[in-house]
């Protein structure tokens, strides 16, 4: 059943005229009254208990035509012409479910109660007789026939009844025989008509003077009946379908019914499982044949039972023969000192077997690469900024923890390559820990590398620069140290007015180092 809000938004899209005609809105074929309520729920209502309220088709078609004015110029001009308004909280979403920008709205009640929609009232002008003669003086002559034959036969229907309750007013002179005004070929148009919309209907059981039509629909329908259960056939029942052809469950259930009962009564569990064991009938042991024993398997430990002699090639070689127990003397002297001393000399007290130490498992060694940054707060880089690179001092006034180490997680293709960032070599515990040392970040003064392996016995790192690739990060407005000219360091410039350069920065620091690791890091994952 179309609703009143549906066909509304229709128009509304498609931008057709809508009419409105005596307190009547009239959308083509469809007709509603002006206050009749459509689907959409008033905001505010049908919460906490409440009732739901609708607005009404006037106040939204009204809504329509006023959608250019502002919210308050609209409520002024709808409460002048007493027209309901739509309120704030709702004038968005409706506007935009009328005008099609959403397909629904949660404020549309599907469950809402929708009322019939009347034919559309006639534009003519319709006089009435003393008869209940009812002509039409602006239709065609065509229209106007077939609407005084319709008119004509509901008013001899009125009459017939009013004849039957006894209505004195009423003679059989004032009805019109049918066939005196209307055609036989178009009696019999009109009953096929009233036929096929009466299947169509649902007849109406409580009223009494349709009871010849209950009947024959009630017949109508037994006859339907009848013909379906006539072509039934019966595949399966709730009995045939609790049965299996190919399942005996009968010995099996009844087996452990009896294990069941004999628990309950506290017999032992042996006698239980034994005659449960006796009741299971078995493919393996159907009459409770004893089993042989399994025949031994294949073993690769147990594979000198199938050698025999000829396979030491003539040597006496005694390969069941075991070392366990004998000195690395008795062992180099081999078959000949047993020969000699074929009888040793019992032992008086056998010795105690001394379970061998458990071998602690290898520590894995890790391949992940260290890059090692300087300890001062007056190096661009420090563990507060070797992550996003934002300056030490913003950080410690943000209040950020310096953490003790960084993992830094670099994205290399589909996978993440991982890099340990620490500014303290005290970490560094042994050779494999220094061996993945693979950039150092220098900052200028030597006293940087106190306590590090490789330096010159004046204390120059120059040898450490030629086994670990070295960094320098600088500004471009500072000046460069005078120590950094003379190492092998590569020197990365930041601007502290282009910050967006820094990226280029980073992908050249990635690049030499990938370069110096490929060269002589390339058992390290990177």
């Amino acid at each position: 059943m179309a609703d009143a809000l549906s066909i509304l938004r229709d128009y509304n899209i498609s931008k057709k005229p809508i009419d409105e005609q005596e307190g009547h809105v009239i959308f083509g074929d469809f007709s509603w009254p002006k206050d009749v309520k459509t689907n959409y729920i008033i905001w505010g209502t049908g919460k906490d208990g409440t009732s739901k309220e609708y607005y009404t088709l006037e106040s939204i078609l009204f809504l329509i035509k006023n959608v250019k004015l502002s919210h308050p110029l609209y409520v002024r001009h709808a409460a002048a012409e007493e027209i309901p308004v739509v309120r704030r909280p709702d004038r968005k979403d409706l506007l935009a479910y009328l005008n099609g920008e959403i397909a629904t709205s949660n404020n549309v009640d599907k469950s809402a109660p929708l009322d019939i929609t009347l034919q559309r009232p006639s534009k003519v002008k319709r006089v009435t007789t003393t008869n209940d003669d009812v002509t039409n003086t602006m239709e065609p002559l065509s229209k106007r026939s077939r609407l005084e034959d319709a008119q004509l036969a509901m008013r001899n229907k009125r009459l017939a009844e009013r004849l039957d309750r006894g209505d004195k007013s009423v003679t059989t002179e004032t009805i019109k025989s049918l066939s005196d005004s209307i055609s036989a070929e178009k009696i019999a148009a009109m009953k096929a008509k009233f036929v096929a919309r009466k299947r169509k209907t649902i007849q109406e059981v409580d009223d009494p003077t349709e009871g010849f039509g209950i009947m024959t629909s009630l017949l109508y329908v037994f006859d339907i009946t009848s013909e379906v259960l006539s072509r039934e056939r019966n595949w399966r029942t709730r009995s045939t379908v609790l049965q299996s052809a190919g399942k005996n469950f009968s010995k099996n259930v009844f087996a452990i019914l009896s294990s069941i009962k004999a628990k309950e009564e506290g017999k032992s569990q042996e006698k239980d499982s034994s005659s449960v064991t006796a009741l299971l009938p078995t493919k393996s042991n159907p009459a409770g044949v004893k089993k042989s024993a399994p025949q031994a398997g294949y073993s690769r430990y147990d594979q000198e039972r199938f050698r025999g002699k000829e396979e030491t090639l003539g040597f006496r070689i005694d390969t069941m023969g075991s070392y366990h127990d004998m000195s690395l003397k008795s062992v180099m002297e081999g078959a000949a000192a047993r020969k000699t001393h074929p009888n040793p000399k019992p032992r008086t007290k056998a010795p105690v077997p001394v379970a061998p130490a458990p071998q602690k498992p290898l520590k894995r060694v890790s391949r992940t690469p260290i890059i090692l940054i300087p300890a001062a707060t007056t190096s661009l880089i420090t563990l507060y900024n070797a992550k996003d690179f934002i300056s030490t001092a913003q950080k410690k006034s943000e209040g950020m923890r310096r953490d003790n180490e960084v993992l830094i997680q670099r994205r290399k293709g589909d996978a993440t390559v991982p890099y340990r960032v620490i500014d303290n070599i005290s970490k560094l515990l042994s050779h494999d820990d220094w061996d993945r040392v693979v950039g150092v970040f220098v900052q200028g003064p030597s006293w940087q590398f106190k306590g590090w392996p490789w330096l010159l016995q004046d204390g120059s790192p120059v040898d450490i620069f030629a086994k670990i690739q070295a960094f320098h990060l600088k500004f471009v407005e500072q000046k460069l140290e005078t120590n950094i000219s003379k190492w092998n360091v590569h020197v990365l410039q930041l601007s502290e007015t282009k910050r967006h350069m820094d990226r280029a920065a980073l992908l050249k620091f990635w690049e030499v180092l990938d370069k110096y690791m490929t060269k002589h890091k390339s058992h390290l994952r990177f």
